[in-house]
Formats: structure tokens, C-alpha cells, sequence
């Protein structure tokens, strides 16, 4: 099923996306770009991410990396 008419994007393509790494619609966006045209199927993704889809924040930082390419935002704070 479709989620994102204008750019085709299905249920699991959002879904796989979200196993990648993605926790918002924000993240999907980069991902995919479902959600960056007229911006209808933004509720839809918000639901299928759902709630408690990433770890709460205080719990980042204490396991691995909550996004895929992570190591990048790392290798940029250690030449700053």
C-alpha cells in the first residue's frame, strides 16, 4: 500500500526505513523523501513509527547508535 503518492513511497519502504535507523517523519523524509510534497501522508507515517519507536533520550548514548551513519556526527565533533 501506498503511504506517499508523490513520490510512491509504500507502507514498507517506511517500515524498512524505520528498521534502518529512522524514528520521525523528519528521518523518512531524508530517507525517501515521503512527506516533502503536499505533505498528506505525514500523519500516516507518524503512525506507523509510532510511539516508543527510538529509545528515550536519556538511554541514547549508553548502547550502540541509534542512527545508521552515526559514526559521521562523531568524526565531525572530533574535528570541531
Amino acid at each position: 500500500m501506498f503511504v506517499c503518492s508523490c513520490f510512491g513511497v509504500t507502507e514498507a519502504q517506511v517500515r524498512q526505513h524505520a528498521d534502518d535507523g529512522a524514528c520521525t517523519p523528519r528521518q523518512i523524509a531524508s530517507a525517501c523523501k515521503a512527506g516533502t510534497d503536499c505533505g498528506s501522508c505525514v500523519r500516516r507515517i507518524q503512525a506507523i513509527l509510532g510511539r516508543g519507536a527510538c529509545p528515550p533520550r536519556g538511554l541514547v548514548g549508553q548502547g550502540g547508535s541509534v542512527l545508521a551513519g552515526r559514526e559521521e556526527f562523531d568524526e565531525l565533533g572530533e574535528a570541531a
